[in-house]
């Protein structure tokens, strides 16, 4: 594996009215994936089996965990638990940082 320094706010870039995605590690044991959402994009409800930490890069979301909201802005973090149902609006642009453990 190449070893690299990155700046993760400026690794992705913000698209008018999309979500854009970028992994950065892929194993099987987990994901870590980075993601710039333009604001009002979502993610409607959807459960998963694993547990999930976003770590909000820049920006504010909307963060509903088993139907409790949480505002969360850059620097603050949240464990999304496995099989509870969770979603995201984008109150404003945010980029977040998603890792995501398969065990």
């Amino acid at each position: 594996m190449e070893t690299r320094k990155e700046n993760l706010v400026e690794s992705i870039v913000y698209q008018d009215g999309a979500v854009v995605s970028r992994t950065l590690l892929k194993k099987p044991a987990g994901n870590v994936t980075l993601f710039a959402f333009d604001r009002g994009q979502e993610l409607s409800e959807h459960t998963t089996p694993f547990d999930a930490l976003v770590q909000v890069l820049d920006g504010e979301v909307r963060i509903t965990i088993g139907g409790e909201p949480h505002v969360l802005r850059a620097g603050e973090s949240v464990v999304m638990p496995g099989n509870v149902p969770h979603a995201l609006m984008a109150t404003q642009k945010f980029k977040m940082l998603l890792t995501m453990i398969r065990s």
